[in-house]
């Protein structure tokens, strides 16, 4: 396994975790529904505007037109606090618009969340596969964040006195991809969520320069390790992959798709092959990230030519499988509220690949931010990511 690049200064393991070791809601059938305000606002002083033409040019990736009338009509929307059913009512300058999304019964996810380490600062959480990170689409309840939102957390009295500034609830300080499994750090307190924060920002602004420019050989104060299952096997033991990464257009997907992209942001990730499963003609595989683009590694290793295994989405070259995709909503196809229905094509949140968040070190945040004394902290592996060797151990210790 390649070692960690951080510097001369080697990681010492995270001491384990405070109990309990998981922690998490079950989620009720429903969530709350969820509203969205504007503003209207019209540049030009003398011209009108309808209600039905605000929302249905304004927000046609959500519903079709005959979506949004049924959304007025059903009494979905506010305009000044008071409910409006009439579509071709005319909107005046400055007034405040909220459009009620009705309850609706989130796509399965897991609750659960495991945890790997925790201080007064920080937690490091286990996170399965299938669990959003932060709300967005169909998934507005059922995430990480919520679940950090629910739980009861104890704040030490210590906190009191120093007047630290403690978070009502921890915050995670990057993300996972839905279908990603494994470790996500999050943050207690503002300052440990801003010195984190600024630990990832490095690494993304280091990976635009040259590797002459970069000061690889100094201590980076956070390196994050991944575990993959990709298709075909790799004949060099390492790559390291610059391709930038950027938004295409594709349909279902309202802000773009991202994907390989010569026009992109930088990117860089650097592959160590762990094992090479010729009977399946696939390869198992580390990769450390220098960057944090959205589905950097996903698209990278699609991008080699080595797209990970079962993944629904990204195919050889960093581009979705399908190049030219034709919308699969029509103005009479839409959901019981109005929007469209789910494309059938795939969608970033797909899950069934295999990629997991393994291993990170870090300088701690707080106490240990002038020393850059490093620490380790590991999740779990899927037996499915797991080298013969490491699976072999495991039976071991199973078996006693």
């Amino acid at each position: 396994m390649a070692a960690a690049t951080t510097g001369e200064i080697p990681a010492e393991e995270a001491p384990p975790p405070r109990a309990p070791c998981s922690f998490g809601r079950p989620w009720p059938e429903f969530n709350e529904g969820i509203s969205y305000t504007d503003t209207f606002r019209c540049a030009d002083a003398g011209a009108t505007m309808t209600l039905i033409e605000f929302y249905s040019t304004t927000y046609k990736s959500s519903a079709p037109l005959p979506g949004w009338i049924k959304r007025i009509r059903n009494g979905q929307i506010t305009v000044d606090g008071e409910v409006v059913t009439d579509p071709d009512m005319t909107l005046r300058q400055g007034s405040k618009l909220i459009y009620h999304r009705l309850p609706w019964q989130e796509p399965f996810a897991p609750h659960l969340l495991g945890v790997l380490y925790e201080d007064d600062d920080m937690i490091a959480l286990n996170k399965p596969s299938g669990l959003q990170v932060l709300p967005k689409g169909l998934f507005q309840q059922r995430t990480v964040l919520a679940q950090l939102q629910m739980k009861d957390w104890k704040i030490p009295s210590s906190f009191c006195s120093k007047q630290k500034d403690v978070q009502s609830h921890p915050v995670p300080v990057h993300r996972l991809g839905r279908g990603t499994s494994g470790l996500l750090l999050c943050a207690k307190t503002k300052l440990a969520k801003a010195r984190l924060a600024a630990y990832f920002a490095e690494g993304t602004t280091n990976a635009g320069k040259s590797r002459d420019e970069t000061d690889m050989c100094k201590v980076r104060k956070i390196s994050k390790f991944y575990r993959a299952l990709v298709t075909g096997i790799l004949e060099n033991d390492e790559v390291m992959i610059t391709q930038p990464i950027g938004l295409v257009h594709y349909p279902g997907v309202a802000e773009g798709l991202y994907a390989a992209c010569s026009s992109g942001k930088p990117a860089m990730s650097k592959v160590s092959v762990l094992e090479r499963l010729e009977h399946r003609n696939q390869t198992l595989v580390q990769v450390e990230i220098h960057s944090g683009r959205p589905h950097q590694i996903r698209i990278h290793l699609a991008c080699i030519g080595h797209p990970l295994v079962d993944d629904p989405l990204y195919g050889i070259g960093g581009q979705p499988k399908f190049d030219e995709l034709e919308s699969s909503s029509t103005d009479d196809s839409f959901a019981y509220d109005g929007g469209y229905e789910r494309p059938l094509q795939p969608v970033p949140g797909d899950c069934g690949y295999h990629l997991h968040a393994h291993w990170l070190v870090l300088c701690h945040p707080t106490t240990n931010e002038l020393s850059l004394q490093m620490i380790k902290i590991t999740a779990p592996l899927p037996q499915i990511l797991q080298t013969r060797e490491e699976q072999q151990d495991t039976a071991k210790q199973v078996g006693g």
